[in-house]
């Protein structure tokens, strides 16, 4: 029986407002609410119960099959890179490097480079009392150095594989990881920038200082250099791991998996091109990358059980990131064998709709929704990735967008929302929308108004 264009479309709109409402007005998590999705989507696009469990099966297994493995190695490198220090480490050495007066621009890149391997959620519990320390010492808003901490840790945490939704994104659009590593990078840079522009903007209209005894905060300048020491934790340095060690897990996978694109790009070939492409692979790369934070960052100073813990811990946290990535791929999976896919995107292309934006709306459209960037990406790129052959849309470009639509305005359904807010000592909902809001919505328009005029070029 042939399926009309019109029963396709139906099946995905029945599919889009299924998984919304599941997510907002349920008590269905994200991961259940994907699968009912999928499962809707493909019956009503005239699949049938069993070819669509088929497809669904055979989506999870190969998404996991091909990202799951980065995603543990990952979480992983990222519990020992916390527990040791090492970001502590890479803020002070930066904040060395850039000097006085820049305090917030070593702080955004101290974030953009963290948030690699850590969530951003802690990176910034880890990260903040330096921020107020710097705060006390130099009379610098802590609004400004706040805000450019965590916009640095949250562009990379969305743009930049090996974070998950990045991840997820580029595997559903077949891109590799090496390329949208790159790729996200450079989208990233400019991100950042503004962010930092508006930090200082913001932190003068909301003026905040620490208070003198640590509880509170003023809104009042004090003298600069009253707050005591500079950082305020000097005397922790014997504690924390070294400069060159604390940056090596992060750094050392991504030059290996930049080192294997470059290679498979430019065709190398013999002993010396299969090396670097096999020490390029992100599993192998990553996975050196955890070897060297469990050698170079634990000795001496937790012992064998706390280290094994603290794995444990992060292949808990895990799992449920894994669990929505297959779920999305599942998804997608159905879209892609329906037909569904195809037959929406030819709709779509007789519109003369910009390709990119339809990337862009759809995971702008579920971060505002349901708040969660890492749904927003999966979900997005599930969507439109099994269109992007016909709508001839660029994969890297169609990706990149997933994951720019997942910055749009950060409010009260994103947990990062309030970590940042609450941290910062802002209760006045007006100002937490100045401060964190409008912040995530400047990083949206500006990586969205690149991918939209790269898309031109393309």
């Amino acid at each position: 029986m042939e399926i009309s264009s019109n029963q396709m479309a139906l099946s995905l709109t029945v599919g889009i407002i299924t998984l919304i409402v599941l997510i907002l007005w349920t008590r269905i998590h994200a991961f259940p609410a994907l699968l009912i999705a999928a499962i809707l989507t493909g019956i009503v696009g005239g699949m049938g119960f069993l070819p669509v469990m088929e497809s669904i099966t055979k989506g999870f297994g190969s998404t996991l099959g091909s990202i799951g493995l980065i995603i543990g190695l990952g979480i992983m490198m990222g519990e020992l890179f916390e527990i040791s220090g090492a970001a502590k480490r890479m803020a002070k050495t930066f904040i060395s490097f850039f000097g006085k007066g820049r305090e917030e621009i070593a702080l955004a890149v101290t974030g953009f480079i963290v948030s690699v391997p850590i969530f951003c959620d802690s990176g910034f519990v880890i990260l903040s009392p330096l921020a107020k320390a710097i705060s006390r010492r130099t009379g610098k808003s802590v609004i400004t150095l706040g805000v450019a901490l965590a916009a640095g840790l949250v562009v990379t945490h969305h743009l930049v594989p090996p974070t998950p939704g990045p991840v997820a994104a580029a595997n559903n659009f077949g891109v590799s990881i090496g390329v949208m590593l790159i790729w996200g990078v450079l989208l990233a840079i400019p991100v950042t920038i503004s962010a930092v522009l508006y930090a200082r903007y913001i932190g003068n209209k909301i003026f905040r200082l620490p208070a003198l005894d640590g509880e509170g905060y003023v809104n009042q300048p004090y003298p600069v250099g009253a707050g005591g020491k500079w950082l305020e934790e000097r005397d922790d340095d014997a504690t924390l791991p070294s400069a060159f060690m604390s940056f090596l897990p992060i750094l050392a996978p991504v030059g290996l998996i930049v080192a294997g694109t470059l290679a498979k790009m430019f065709g190398l070939q013999g002993v010396l091109g299969t090396t670097i492409q096999g020490f390029g692979h992100p599993v192998v790369a990553v996975g050196i990358g955890l070897l060297i934070a469990i050698y170079g960052l634990t000795p001496g100073r937790f012992s064998r059980d706390e280290v094994v813990d603290a794995m444990d811990k992060s292949v808990r946290q895990a799992g449920i990131i894994l669990f929505v990535t297959g779920a999305g791929g599942a998804l997608g999976a159905v879209l892609r064998d329906s037909g569904a896919a195809k037959s929406v995107a030819e709709a779509i292309a007789t519109l003369n709709l910009l390709p990119i934006l339809l990337p862009l709306i759809i995971a702008t459209i579920v971060r505002l929704l349901q708040g969660s960037g890492t749904v927003s990406m999966i979900t997005a790129s599930s969507i439109v990735a099994p269109m992007a052959p016909t709508l001839e849309l660029d994969p890297v470009l169609g990706a990149l967008a997933c994951c720019a639509g997942s910055l749009f305005f950060g409010y009260f359904n994103d947990s990062y929302f309030w970590v940042v807010n609450r941290i910062l000592g802002v209760s006045n909902v007006k100002e937490q929308i100045k401060i964190w809001s409008v912040t995530t919505t400047i990083c949206w328009a500006v990586a969205s108004t690149i991918l939209i005029i790269a898309s031109f070029i393309v």
